[in-house]
């Protein structure tokens, strides 16, 4: 084989190995959030590079042995006949046949290893990692022909690195995961805080995680420190509780100390003066939605929404009443203190009601 035609075995060569490069970092740093939509919308490579992300393991054998074949070729082929190229001119010059081998060698050595070094690795590393989504659309669909034509030579390999890794005490994955934990997620959030990249919202999206772990009996007033009204308190004394703690909902208690309902500044103050020294008339006293101390907040959230009722009896595993539990505590996990312009008292859980106003 003539010199110039191992030149052009290089350049193939290193196009093979830059093209093996780029599918391994392409496959392993796509996001399937990015890929499946296209893929819902019928698009043949997304679902091709979904196939292959799903079935990593096999792609990096896949990925290696290009890789590695590539890179022997390299050497047994190109690698001679740059040698010889610039040997040959040494030689002409009646360099000694010893020194020129040698220099020739050195310089061989230095321009294909620099090559394959470059273009042959780090240049279809970089472009994969900045444009992964892009790149595994372009190159899944050939990595999954190929190893469908290396089925066999790819699935011993395969099998036999996998067995390495379980003897090690790890279990190899076949597919490329997109999620985080909560935690792993908590982390990015101050790692960015600490950047200065999400500083207004840190606190928001560190709150929104916690949010997700508490449970109703967490955060719910315990009954014993709910300082409520009668039932048949009058709307006078209704309006002095308003003006004294500046809540605008109070719980409603029965003589014999059950809890009744709940009852809304507004429904009283709609009252004729004349009733005014008279209880207030129980059918404006407003019932609990009832949840249980191991309901997610979360959940408890979508349940008080959904029924309209912004107080909620709160009950143990025996089905008693433990304690009351505020549309607005529900908010203030998500988004910190809700205060308004009335409230007096900043400890809420020694109160009567609460200062939410809708």
């Amino acid at each position: 084989m003539s010199d110039w035609w191992g030149i052009v075995w290089l350049v193939v060569l290193l196009a093979g190995n830059a093209f093996f490069v780029a599918a391994e970092f392409a496959i392993m740093s796509a996001r399937r959030s990015q890929i499946e939509p296209k893929a819902d919308a019928g698009s043949k490579r997304a679902k091709t590079a979904l196939t292959a992300m799903e079935h990593v393991s096999v792609m990096l054998a896949v990925c290696q042995l290009g890789i590695t074949v590539c890179s022997l070729l390299i050497l047994q082929v190109a690698e001679p006949a740059v040698h010889h190229l610039f040997a040959a001119p040494l030689e002409a010059l009646h360099v000694p046949h010893g020194v020129a081998d040698t220099a020739g060698f050195v310089f061989a050595l230095l321009i294909v290893t620099f090559l394959h070094v470059t273009l042959g690795e780090m240049v279809p590393k970089n472009f994969s990692v900045s444009l992964a989504d892009k790149a595994v659309l372009l190159l899944a669909t050939p990595m999954v022909w190929i190893a469908r034509g290396l089925r066999p030579i790819v699935g011993a390999l395969n099998w036999i690195a996998n067995h390495a890794v379980r003897a090690f005490g790890f279990e190899p994955k076949d597919e490329v995961a997109s999620t985080y934990t909560i935690d792993e997620v908590q982390s990015i959030v101050e790692e960015s805080r600490r950047e200065g990249l999400v500083e207004d919202d840190a606190g928001l999206l560190t709150s929104a995680f916690e949010f997700t772990n508490r449970t109703v009996g967490d955060i719910a007033i315990p009954l014993a420190q709910v300082v409520s009204l009668d039932a048949d308190a009058t709307p006078e004394e209704f309006e002095h509780a308003v003006g004294r703690t500046g809540f605008s909902r109070f719980v409603m208690r029965e003589p014999d100390g059950e809890l009744a309902g709940y009852l809304h500044l507004k429904d009283v103050i709609v009252l004729p003066p004349e009733l005014y020294e008279m209880p207030i008339p129980f059918a404006k006293v407003r019932s609990f939605v009832n949840l249980g101390e191991s309901v997610e907040v979360e959940d408890a959230l979508e349940t008080m929404q959904r029924t309209g009722t912004h107080v909620a009896r709160v009950l143990d595993a025996q089905g008693e009443t433990s304690g009351i539990l505020f549309f607005e505590d529900v908010l203030e996990q998500l988004v910190g203190e809700i205060r308004d312009a009335t409230q007096q008292t900043q400890e809420r859980r020694f109160s009567v009601g609460h200062d939410d106003d809708q």
